[in-house]
């Protein structure tokens, strides 16, 4: 993987054309986003590699050959040349192979449904270690969270410790979504009836926007919500909080949250009926269908 001079240097030089934008994409605080921005450096760099001299070499011909140069060769009986063919055709194919066997390594490094080996590029991750799961159930329009370990639920807020692998099982209400945080890993689509995983893990505390990346119906745009990156004690005192709101979300709570609703606040459900998720999961919530 690139190193953080590369990375550096990457950023630097797009930074005056992407002055206004945000490039959590290509800076995240998450290691499989982090390995997901190196893979969109490495293959833009070799893209590159014949897109600039194709450029560079337009220019220079048009320049070289113009009708005022005296001075350059003209030979309108010219029409092969071994060597201009083989450089023609060698640099893409050699191009093609690297970019396909980076893709063929990446597809299965990065495999979302692939558990963690990693905390980071220096820390590797003992093998009997457990992540901690998160059910993500995407409604008409709002996120819920459920955590199954520690006995609570939220909506349109998540939080995790830093360090700590994340295996998020992701269903759906109803219409396919897209669960996004840039800065933790790529998006995974939510399906009603279907469970995807995404494995990931954040580095750094901090807030982080997360969303909705598929277009699905008028309440769309407010498919919003926080990530909190937090230490070990951090995460213990939002875990404290939720439970002291002492809400109860069972089936029926679920079925009037479940109703479209349009900039749904942060709620806190202290304790879950714990065969929630797989109701939700196997589309039988409602006990009278």
């Amino acid at each position: 993987m690139l190193s953080k001079l590369v990375r550096g240097v990457a950023l630097t030089s797009m930074f005056s054309l992407l002055a206004g934008c945000n490039l959590v994409v290509i800076d995240p605080s998450g290691d499989i986003a982090s390995q997901q921005a190196d893979l969109i450096i490495v293959s833009t760099i070799l893209m590159l590699l014949i897109i600039v001299p194709v450029m560079a070499l337009t220019v220079f011909f048009a320049w070289k050959y113009r009708q005022g140069n005296k001075d350059a060769e003209y030979d309108p009986e010219w029409h092969h040349s071994t060597k201009l063919e083989v450089v023609i055709w060698s640099a893409p194919l050699v191009i093609i192979i690297a970019l396909g066997a980076i893709t063929w390594v990446t597809t299965h490094t990065l495999d979302p449904y692939r558990p963690l080996d990693r905390i980071d590029a220096e820390r590797p991750l003992p093998k009997d270690h457990e992540p901690m799961v998160v059910e993500v159930v995407s409604l008409d329009w709002k996120w819920l969270f459920i955590y199954p370990e520690q006995g609570i639920a939220t909506v349109n807020e998540l939080a995790a410790p830093v360090d700590t692998p994340i295996q998020f099982k992701i269903t759906s209400s109803g219409i396919m979504n897209s669960f996004f945080i840039p800065a933790l890993a790529g998006q995974i689509y939510s399906m009603a009836g279907m469970e995807t995983k995404l494995h990931a893990v954040i580095n750094e505390e901090g807030v982080y926007d997360g969303f909705s990346g598929n277009y699905s119906g008028e309440g769309f745009s407010h498919m919003r919500f926080k990530f909190h990156g937090l230490s070990q004690d951090g995460f213990d005192a939002w875990v404290n909080d939720v439970k002291s709101d002492e809400n109860f979300l069972g089936r029926s709570q679920y079925l009037e949250l479940e109703k479209p609703s349009v900039k749904e606040p942060v709620r806190y459900y202290s304790s879950v009926d714990p065969e929630l998720y797989q109701a939700i999961l196997n589309m039988c919530v409602d006990q009278s269908k």
